[in-house]
């Protein structure tokens, strides 16, 4: 199929065919396309949140790995800490230009609200992984991972809603 054999209907947010088709490739890329022109901002958001937490995890795990020395205590809560900063200012950088488009001038007061709710949310996984990590001793690897990815899943959760609603407002 050619490129002039599609195009995109900006009214109904919909890749529309010219032409019939029944190739599967092209019915998946027109249904996949159609669910992302429904709602973009929340695609990209989590797009970018996907990385971010990528981001953060490997952050976390090497600097564990290869920095501090063990899994529990202040060594466990630095090395959250500082993937957290790292996963802060490539979240907001590609939030600001990627998913909100935002246009504010004031970008301290922006970045400020923004680092806000990630602090908020950050507290919370912390909080979390010092209850299991630390007191319940909760502290392999494999714990200290899977413990991780449910913080995570929350986290991007809540800091869409807090940009949504506090940080990158129209």
């Amino acid at each position: 199929m050619k490129k002039s054999d599609s195009y995109v209907d900006k009214a109904n947010r919909k890749l529309v065919y010219k032409k019939k088709t029944k190739n599967p490739i092209l019915l998946f890329w027109n249904w996949g396309w159609n669910i992302y022109y429904d709602n973009p901002e929340v695609w990209n958001y989590l797009i970018v949140g996907g990385l971010t937490t990528v981001l953060a995890i490997v952050s976390k795990l090497l600097l564990l790995k290869f920095i501090f020395d063990q899994t529990d205590g202040v060594e466990l809560q630095l090395a959250e800490i500082v993937s957290w900063v790292i996963a802060v200012l490539f979240a907001y950088t590609t939030n600001r230009i990627f998913v909100f488009k935002s246009k504010d001038k004031n970008i301290v007061r922006e970045f400020i609200s923004f680092t806000g709710g990630r602090v908020f949310t950050q507290l919370i996984q912390m909080l979390i992984m010092f209850i299991f990590v630390t007191l319940l001793t909760l502290n392999t690897d494999t714990w200290v991972l899977i413990f991780t990815l449910i913080c995570q899943v929350m986290q991007i959760v809540l800091n869409y809603i807090i940009s949504k609603l506090f940080v990158f407002k129209k």
